[in-house]
């Protein structure tokens, strides 16, 4: 008895940490190619409004990504279904710095929109099998595997900063990185354990029928409750991504690396609360930790605007930063156990929600900032992250029913 629970923590552990390398790919994928761009853009000779162009095909990728992770799912489970997306992104990447290497613009926005597609497919696909190594541990952990999606994106930053520093091209830089990334998706393969969850036969296999399953996930009043949740944290999180350093450097007027260390700070209290959150979230539950986070990031933002001394904003930024942390992975984790057949649809709704946020959110906050100022703009989000508090009861566990209920259903 000893020796085979022992042998199913090994396997339960081997499970945990490939989903964990998993979400540490996907943010070092995102990040790869940020710090590059001025590179990127001297190399090809083209302005930003180009280069901003070919990034907007990333999300067109990603829609197509969000909508065929079910029928990926069905088709080939979600233990390939991971690698399979996995060296999509490889490839995307080694197309990228193709483009870059013979000056093809056109190849470039095929490179992005591949990469969006492949992050957008893994990334549903991970949530749903962080969702099921959660129900085999009894504990949370999409938390703990969303702080290695924050590590990933510090890491990819990193090796985007030295290749700049050494004098390496992006070219070369995505190349090696896409070698990493299929021997990564090969490992990932190999510890994922092989199961089909049994709620996952019913599922659509056919991409007309998935997109209609996607539809239809939308008439759901709990995952559109639990998409408020999404929309309020990412774009908490997608505008402080943008313009938390402008506001720190125009608006309270502190220099340019002060501005960037508040960034680093917001980074590190996301990534911190998410590896410290498992254990809370089993003692108090999804919803009261959505609802103390998100009360803690309005505290947060309000601090920020209204901050007049450097400690106070600093504060402000520590404490937005919890409140943007775990909305996502409580969220993923609700919707897929929000009940019926295909976690993965249910799933690509709310991310849809998120992912929407996230990149539209920060240009609309721009465009706000235009005729009130950056600061009062970030009024729009202490009311959306309102909202996620308000909305946080949608993430409550199902109730399970009882032997004579399934008996009868």
């Amino acid at each position: 008895m000893t020796d085979a629970l022992a042998l199913d923590q090994r396997l339960l552990g081997r499970w945990r940490n490939a989903l964990i390398a998993g979400f540490g790919i996907g943010g070092l994928t995102v990040s790869s190619w940020g710090t590059r761009l001025p590179a990127i853009t001297a190399e090809l000779h083209v302005t930003t409004g180009t280069i901003g162009t070919v990034l907007a095909f990333i999300t067109i990728g990603s829609v197509g990504g969000l909508l065929t992770s079910t029928p990926i799912a069905h088709r080939f489970g979600n233990r390939r279904g991971i690698a399979v997306a996995l060296v999509v992104v490889a490839v995307a990447l080694a197309v990228l710095g193709l483009g870059i290497a013979v000056g093809a613009i056109p190849l470039l926005a095929v490179a992005f929109a591949i990469v969006g597609y492949g992050i957008a497919a893994a990334d549903v696909l991970l949530n749903v099998e962080g969702t099921a190594v959660e129900r085999a541990a009894g504990r949370t952990l999409l938390p703990f595997m969303h702080a290695a999606w924050s590590i990933g994106v510090a890491v990819g930053s990193g090796i985007g900063a030295a290749c700049a520093a050494l004098g390496i091209a992006p070219a070369p830089q995505f190349l090696g990185e896409a070698v990493l990334i299929l021997l990564a998706a090969g490992l990932i393969h190999r510890a994922l354990p092989d199961h089909a969850p049994a709620e996952e036969a019913s599922a659509p296999t056919r991409p007309a029928e998935a997109v209609r399953a996607w539809l239809r996930g939308w008439l759901d009043v709990r995952l559109l409750l639990i998409g408020v949740v999404m929309l309020g944290v990412e774009l908490g999180e997608g505008s402080a991504g943008n313009w938390l350093t402008l506001g720190v450097q125009r608006d309270h007027g502190q220099p340019a690396a002060i501005a960037a260390l508040f960034f680093t700070a917001f980074a590190a209290g996301e990534a911190t609360t998410r590896i410290l959150a498992g254990p809370v979230v089993d003692r108090i539950g999804r919803v009261a930790a959505v609802r103390v986070t998100t009360a803690v990031g309005v505290a947060g933002l309000v601090l920020f605007i209204l901050g007049g001394s450097p400690v106070l904003v600093l504060l402000g930024v520590l404490l937005w930063s919890v409140g943007v942390s775990m909305g996502f992975p409580l969220g993923m984790s609700a919707a897929a156990e929000a009940g019926g057949p295909n976690a993965a649809a249910r799933v690509s709704v709310v991310a849809s929600i998120g992912y929407l946020a996230n990149l539209a959110g920060p240009p609309a906050i721009g465009l706000i900032a235009e005729g009130v100022g950056l600061l009062q703009s970030f009024w729009l989000l202490v009311v959306f992250m309102l909202a996620a508090f308000l909305a946080s009861g949608a993430l409550a566990t199902p109730r399970t029913p009882s032997t004579h209920e399934r008996s009868i259903t």
